[in-house]
């Protein structure tokens, strides 16, 4: 070994068998004069305790570059399958375009989402943003293979928050994370993202699909959304110095749970001994998991006429706690809500759920929406025509109390 060929160097040539590549050590006292051109053939310049040899790296034949031993590891044999996302992303691209609105694109593959307000139609907006997941009622989805609808559900939870402060939904992202990914699955699952964002009217700007091995269970996957709103200055809710004792509370009926309580449900349905593909006791012509998995009623567009003319004092999006403890969020601290509980008939679902569980009437009030899925504050005189309004734009709304001193 010369004066120029320190131990390591001897170890660099050893891996060029393995490698089949070319190495040859070039004497430091050259290195100066062949930096330049080092450079620009690509030569690796290594570091070595105070002085610097340059390498000269050839490779004998490209095509044929050999890899140590014979268990080499691709992103693949880790869990994580490239193709399979980027067969996702065309699956999906036709849904999520179909979602595009005034100031908001729809298209895929940018690093973030863009919302041009005045292209939107506001003058002077304020932003709001949500966000929430479909909890436990995935498992349903997931144990009976029907997926066509928990993207609504996660549109909704988080575009009813935004109703709840007056805002118009604009935009939506979803976050999509499995152990496995089936992009058959995922797009349904997406698909049905895209379908509650054009009910809504928001646009499904982006989203983020994560493959991660050792997560999940087989077959498992999560949910979680993010939904930006926007409203123009001075118009949000609750505007809870209108509000006084005798002020109405008008509700608009639910489609059934919602995506609350479903820990419950499940745990019920274990109970009852039914499955899901067998009949629902509580809903003629479909199955126990149809059933449950009726998706969760959005209100944005519907609520857009009252919000313009200012008939809504507050709102509350009725989820997981009832009414009892999400309508106190829309009220000032010194008025209470005062439920009239015969005012509506409760969706069978509930009664069922009641029965096959012997869950307390508290319980019951304190996890299920129990058939209203929002609670307006509006001034009795004008509650008739709200009213009127909602069942114009096919909701169901009534009266179900007033607010009292607390």
């Amino acid at each position: 070994m010369s004066h120029f060929e320190p131990k390591w160097a001897a170890r660099i040539k050893g891996l060029s068998a393995a490698y089949g590549l070319e190495i040859r050590l070039v004497p430091a006292l050259r290195r100066l004069a062949n930096f330049k051109s080092a450079r620009a053939s690509g030569r690796g310049i290594a570091y070595q305790c105070g002085g610097f040899s340059d390498l000269d790296v050839r490779v004998n034949n490209p095509k044929e570059i050999k890899r140590p031993g014979t268990n080499g590891l691709t992103y693949r044999d880790a869990g994580v399958d490239i193709d399979e996302g980027e067969r996702l992303v065309e699956l999906i691209k036709p849904a999520a375009k179909s979602t595009a609105r005034p100031g908001a694109e729809a298209g895929l593959g940018g690093f973030a989402a863009v919302f041009d307000p005045k292209a939107g139609g506001f003058k002077d907006p304020v932003f709001l943003a949500t966000t929430d997941g479909v909890g436990t009622k995935l498992k349903i989805a997931i144990e009976s293979g029907r997926h066509e609808t928990v993207g609504i559900d996660l549109v909704a939870m988080c575009v009813n928050d935004l109703s709840a402060q007056g805002a118009e939904p604009v935009m939506f992202l979803d976050y999509y994370a499995t152990a496995k990914l089936d992009a058959d699955q995922a797009a349904l699952v997406v698909r049905g993202i895209a379908e509650g964002c054009k009910q809504a009217g928001c646009a499904l700007a982006g989203g983020e699909t994560a493959e991660m091995p050792g997560m999940y269970a087989a077959g498992d996957y999560d949910l979680a959304g993010f939904a930006i709103g926007a409203a123009e200055r001075g118009t949000l809710l609750p505007r809870v110095d209108e509000m006084k004792p005798g002020d109405a509370i008008v509700g608009v009926a639910s489609s059934g749970c919602h995506s609350n309580g479903y820990s419950l449900v499940r745990k019920i349905v274990e109970r009852s001994g039914l499955a899901w593909d067998g009949p629902a006791p509580f809903e003629a012509d479909k199955t126990l998991a149809q059933a449950l998995l009726t998706p969760t009623r959005i209100y944005a567009k519907p609520l857009k006429p009252l919000f313009d003319a200012r008939l809504i004092k507050g709102l509350a999006h009725i989820t997981g706690g009832g009414l009892i403890e999400n309508t106190p969020r829309a009220l000032p601290d010194e008025l209470a809500a005062d439920f009239d509980w015969s005012a509506w008939t409760r969706p069978a679902v509930f009664e069922w759920l009641q029965a096959t569980g012997g869950v307390p009437e508290e319980d019951m009030r304190r996890t299920f929406n129990l058939g209203i899925g929002l609670a307006m504050i509006v001034d009795p005189a004008r509650a008739d025509e709200v009213i009127a309004k909602l069942n114009a734009a096919g909701e169901r709304a009534f009266k179900i109390g007033k607010l009292k001193a607390a």
